[in-house]
């Protein structure tokens, strides 16, 4: 019976978008079962002897939702719920997972803490995360260039798989973006268990006038992947959500990288040449 209902889901598992789903002569293989992940949900159609496939595939195109995934009566395909847990785990993972020292050194930067000893104090005291450690302070004041125009930090965030996935690509494009339009940047470095907020108390103890923080984003079922770019000019602690300007959705199935990079050293060129930020920038744009 197991061993039926295995095949049944491989079967499923490797349906195309020419049509739904057969579940006959699908074997496994050396108990290997294939990754679910792999296959695009865009692509991903079950739904047999549809009226109106292509227009279906064109929705598809242009939606993140599990749309077109069918059912065992009023359930789903085992394959559907199998993708969904997956894609659960992946989300779980992104929060839970650390950032390895490793990427931290290869990417040439120090690293500092928030208040939050641990992941869970993290989780649980977002307050501690917007605060640097007695000790970061200390590091700072020691390592980076005082009173930059601008002042870029990377933090793990909601997800450190977002992090890993695109600050190295994304560091270039923003260095050689500032750096083109005159614009003098500080001493990059690395926050663990940092909310945005962050930035507010790296601004006061550098002096920094622009400050913008590339930090994970919370994950959800579509990817973990997903990174923003948080900008304000001078901010101090305590100052309201609207003093910030954000982009956010980047990654490989969001907002290119490039374009991503391009668009923030706009930005920020916009928010020292008029010294705001926040919604009172957006009028001016």
């Amino acid at each position: 019976m197991i061993k039926k209902v295995v095949e049944q889901v491989v079967s499923q598992l490797g349906a195309t978008s020419a049509g739904a789903p057969t579940h006959a002569g699908s074997t496994v293989q050396n108990d290997e079962l294939p990754d679910i992940t792999e296959q695009e949900l865009s692509s991903i159609y079950y739904v047999p002897n549809p009226k109106n496939r292509e227009g279906v595939m064109n929705l598809k195109k242009n939606t993140p939702a599990r749309v077109g995934v069918w059912r065992a009566g009023p359930r789903y395909l085992t394959v559907t719920s199998l993708r969904f847990l997956a894609d659960h785990a992946a989300a779980q993972d992104a929060v839970f997972t650390e950032v390895q020292d490793s990427f931290v050194q290869d990417m040439g930067l120090f690293e500092v803490r928030t208040q939050c000893r641990d992941k869970d104090e993290y989780l649980t005291r977002p307050d501690l995360g917007r605060r640097l450690s007695d000790e970061a302070v200390a590091t700072i004041k020691e390592k980076c260039v005082k009173n930059p125009q601008v002042q870029i930090v990377i933090s793990d965030g909601l997800s450190s798989t977002a992090c890993v996935a695109n600050c190295k690509d994304m560091m270039p494009v923003l260095v050689k973006g500032l750096e083109s339009e005159g614009i003098k940047i500080g001493t990059t470095f690395f926050v663990r268990y940092g909310r945005v907020a962050v930035m507010e108390h790296i601004a006061e103890v550098l002096g920094a006038e622009v400050v913008v923080i590339l930090i994970g984003e919370r994950p959800g079922l579509v990817t973990a992947k997903s990174m923003s770019a948080y900008m304000g000019y001078k901010p101090t602690r305590g100052m309201s959500e609207s003093s910030r300007n954000v982009l956010s959705n980047i990654h490989k199935d969001g907002t290119p990288i490039v374009e991503a990079g391009a668009h923030v050293v706009d930005l920020v060129k916009l928010m020292l040449d008029n010294k705001i930020s926040g919604t009172a920038l957006a009028k001016l744009m």
